[in-house]
């Protein structure tokens, strides 16, 4: 795939020039029928297993439009699901509050397309970037270590940013409330949903389920959540695993100490901002395809999500 040659800026820059964007509708059905038919050859086989006919969940598009779009940004396009409430006509409602969801390293398969269809069920404009495109196609891979290698670690933080400004104007451009805009990521999106919010002032809330805090630094990722709490710009929701291999309970209470270090030092997205660990629990619980899946924790986590964008003002 091109590599975006526009990516140099340091992520402490902000990024706060969107670029022009305009999107193309492929041609398809309304439910969506293009590369999204593939929807998680790596997430679905790789990890999902006999898992996936218990417990995926199946929202119905009935009063929705959702399928996939092309953003232009900057003569590159990335593909976007979008989940959109419509009115009688058919036509997406007008004014809709905007809520980026930010993918696991599989990109936008069938899972993270239902969540658009969910949060579109509530009322929003949802809408999910492919942000590996550049990079490689998630759903061309069938082994997550090659993923891995020759994708995931690829992505420099600033195109992630820059990608996400871009979708934003491309949602204004559409219709929907971008004064109203929050973003909502899983795994690798729980990261990026921390960092957005840490960049980007025009975030009203965010949400990071089992979002890693800390790393090793490169100049891809040359800054992780828990050295920005003091750039906070919109409260943040942590949704953690107590028994998460991969994100220690101990590092998340570090980012707990940390937002409540930098509440007491002014920054009020970092006091409004609120961690919940589910003791029993591992990584990746929400994600109902997976044998990780945890119903109760899910649940209750999504309700915690759709409410915490709520009482901060976008719905």
């Amino acid at each position: 795939m091109p590599k975006h040659s526009k990516t140099n800026k340091s992520i402490h820059h902000g990024l706060e020039t969107m670029s022009q964007s305009v999107a193309t509708k492929i041609p398809s059905p309304l439910m969506g029928s293009t590369r999204r038919q593939a929807l998680g050859v790596v997430g679905y086989t790789l990890l999902g297993g006999s898992s996936i006919a218990q417990t995926a969940i199946k929202t119905s598009y009935t009063g929705l439009q959702c399928g996939e779009v092309m953003v232009n940004v900057d003569g590159f396009s990335v593909p976007v699901y979008r989940s959109a409430p419509i009115d009688s006509s058919g036509k997406v409602l007008k004014g809709l509050p905007v809520v980026l969801v930010i993918s696991e390293i599989f990109g936008v398969h069938e899972y993270i397309a239902d969540v658009t269809r969910r949060f579109a069920k509530a009322g929003y404009f949802a809408i999910a970037p492919e942000l590996f495109i550049r990079q490689g196609d998630p759903q061309a891979y069938s082994n997550m270590q090659s993923l891995m290698r020759e994708v995931v670690s690829k992505v420099p933080d600033a195109q992630v940013m820059h990608d996400l400004d871009a979708c934003v104007q491309w949602a204004a451009k559409e219709g929907a409330d971008t004064s109203r805009l929050g973003i909502n990521g899983f795994c690798w999106g729980g990261r990026v949903s921390w960092l957005y919010a840490q960049i980007n002032p025009k975030v009203k809330a965010a949400v990071a389920w089992y979002g890693r805090l800390t790393g090793e630094h490169s100049q891809l990722q040359p800054v992780h959540p828990i050295e920005r709490v003091m750039d906070l710009k919109a409260p943040v929701l942590g949704l953690y695993g107590g028994q998460d291999a991969s994100i220690s309970p101990a590092v998340v209470e570090e980012m707990r100490a940390a937002l409540k270090d930098a509440g007491d030092r002014g920054v009020l997205a970092a006091k409004l901002s609120q961690i919940k660990i589910y003791p029993n629990v591992g990584h990746a619980f929400h994600a109902d395809y997976r044998p990780t899946y945890n119903q109760v924790a899910a649940e209750d986590g999504w309700q915690k999500a759709l409410s915490w964008f709520e009482q901060n003002g976008l719905n």
